[in-house]
């Protein structure tokens, strides 16, 4: 299980929005050379595009965690890599090329402040990232005091082709992660999940709560410990 990113995560807020690079905020246009998906290699046979996927998603992987290091060449090329894919996402829950623009460039705030949170062993690259895209489209309709979500802006919106080995493993991770969430306290089990999955920040997170930053900060690296020695068992 590779956890290298997360102890930086534990002892820091998130970098500032201050200390953003430039690029990508700077242009406001998902890339157009993103890497393209698995149907692009589809006819090449299973087994190729079987290799294609793992190439695809170890890269995204490397790509986060030395974004997660600060490293902004490694970010810019994340963001070539995925902004269209994550564009497609906000495009198709807001209707709104303009606005799907303006929550593109919150992802990727949100993707540099929280990158230092990922893990591989927790949840892929794609789905990470796709989750923060999703939660910002909502968080933006909500904002907008519009109807509720149709149910088809709600599917599953990450890896719409997975191959059945990727399925069977994602499948097996999920459920290893939901046993040791599940062993955690309630409360804590709740600040994970959203650390993780919502790109919520520790300070947004003790606010919610109402607690001290310095608490929420020592109950998540209590709580990452503990279900770090759950996954590694």
């Amino acid at each position: 299980m590779r956890w290298r990113g997360l102890q930086h995560a534990l002892v820091s807020t998130g970098r500032s929005a201050a200390k953003l690079p430039l690029f990508p905020i700077m242009y406001g246009q998902p890339a157009e050379n993103a890497m393209p998906m698995q149907g692009h290699a589809a006819a090449a046979g299973d087994g190729m595009t079987d290799d294609f996927e793992a190439r695809r998603r170890d890269e995204l992987n490397r790509l986060l965690l030395r974004t997660g290091e600060g490293d902004q060449a490694a970010f810019a090329t994340l963001y070539q890599r995925t902004s269209a894919k994550l564009f497609g996402i906000c495009v198709k829950m807001l209707r709104d090329r303009s606005e799907a623009e303006d929550v593109l460039q919150d992802v990727y705030v949100t993707v540099w402040r929280r990158a230092a949170i990922f893990d591989p062993g927790m949840a892929g690259a794609v789905t990470w990232l796709a989750t923060i895209a999703r939660n910002r489209a909502i968080d933006r309709l909500r904002s907008r005091r519009e109807e509720s979500l149709d149910e088809s802006t709600e599917e599953d919106l990450v890896d719409e082709h997975p191959s059945p080995a990727a399925i069977a493993e994602r499948s097996q991770q999920s459920r290893r992660l939901e046993h040791c969430l599940e062993r955690l306290p309630a409360e804590h089990g709740k600040i994970i999940r959203e650390a993780f999955f919502t790109g919520a920040t520790y300070a947004e997170l003790a606010e919610r709560l109402s607690v001290p930053l310095g608490t929420m900060k020592s109950w998540i690296r209590r709580s990452l410990i503990q279900l770090r020695a759950c996954l590694e068992q």
